[in-house]
């Protein structure tokens, strides 16, 4: 039902007898559950998808068998507990182990929660990535001789922090993650609602302690810088969890609205207020959506309105019901 003035009251904004938090943007129960059906799972969503995974996985083993190793460095998560029990068993036992048994075998107990708590089609994908990352990992040095990208150690030990973040990052555009802790991160970020990478970083400056306590204390620094940009850039670029308030004054603030309902399946609250020096009526609309959407409606908006004004606010802490789209 489109909204009009006789649906309004001052202060707040009901588009139907639902209620709406007059702090909070909420999404209509009924509509919850009708949303897995209008998203398109046809082909070209799949091939997206396993295309972006396929990326991910070649950044990584890239990046475990060139700027990893040049810089004697641990990558994050349970590819990092994998390369330590490879060195591990190298020096001490003189054993060589495969890493695509020791990361497969990590990744089975996060697998089996993933899939009844977070998602099925989300862990499915997520297999996908584990089994292409570990084959690639094994095969790419038999395949090609990579030299060593540089000398430096600080250079390899950033350069690889991007890497990694870049690969991670493929991975959760597609709907999967790289595996192991990122499960973790993911379950912990769908229950409370909050980004958990830099609790990963502790898991990782831990590993690193053990790592230098083994082998060489100056290099596990190293690895603490390379731990330190992977988690900073995917918390950068990685806004599924973070919150934006929304304030919009505009005199198209129905068609703004209807905007904003099928972006994001939020509803807003409208207040009206009175501009100054002109004395005129204005309409505000607040609304609170997840920060990687404001980039899609802020451009829609000053389509609709160019002359809209629009203040957006980071939300630091939200307490009440807030939609988010579920992992498949």
């Amino acid at each position: 039902m489109k909204p009009t003035s006789k649906n309004i009251q001052p202060g707040t904004y009901k588009p139907n007898t639902t209620a709406t938090s007059v702090t909070t943007t909420a999404y209509r129960q009924q509509e919850i559950h009708s949303l897995p059906q209008q998203e398109g799972y046809g082909w070209l969503h799949v091939a997206k998808r396993i295309a972006l995974l396929i990326a991910g996985a070649l950044i990584m083993s890239f990046n475990l068998n060139t700027f990893v190793p040049a810089a004697q460095t641990l990558p994050g998560g349970f590819a990092g507990v994998t390369v330590l029990t490879q060195r591990i068993a190298s020096t001490f036992f003189n054993y060589t182990v495969s890493y695509s048994l020791i990361y497969l075998l990590l990744n089975s107990v996060p697998a089996i929660i993933s899939f009844f708590f977070i998602g099925r089609k989300f862990t499915l994908y997520s297999l996908v990535m584990i089994v292409l990352s570990s084959v690639f990992t094994d095969i790419l040095p038999l395949i090609i001789q990579l030299p060593p990208p540089s000398s430096n150690t600080v250079i390899c030990a950033v350069f690889g922090g991007l890497c990694n973040a870049s690969a991670v990052y493929c991975c959760l555009m597609a709907g999967a993650t790289s595996g192991g802790t990122d499960f973790i991160a993911i379950f912990i970020s769908e229950r409370w609602g909050k980004d958990a990478w830099n609790y990963i970083l502790t898991f990782n400056i831990l590993v690193l302690c053990v790592s230098g306590f083994l082998f060489n204390w100056e290099m596990a620094l190293y690895s603490m810088v390379f731990q330190f940009v992977s988690t900073q850039t995917i918390n950068y670029l990685y806004k599924r969890y973070k919150k934006a308030t929304l304030l919009v004054i505009s005199e198209h603030w129905e068609e703004i609205f209807e905007l904003i309902k099928e972006t994001t399946h939020h509803d807003a609250t409208l207040f009206r207020g009175i501009g100054y020096p002109v004395e005129k009526t204005r309409h505000l609309l607040y609304c609170v959506v997840s920060a990687d959407e404001v980039r899609r409606l802020t451009p829609a908006i000053r389509e609709i309105d160019p002359k809209a004004f629009i203040n957006i606010l980071k939300t630091q802490e939200l307490l009440g019901h807030f939609y988010r789209k579920p992992n498949d």
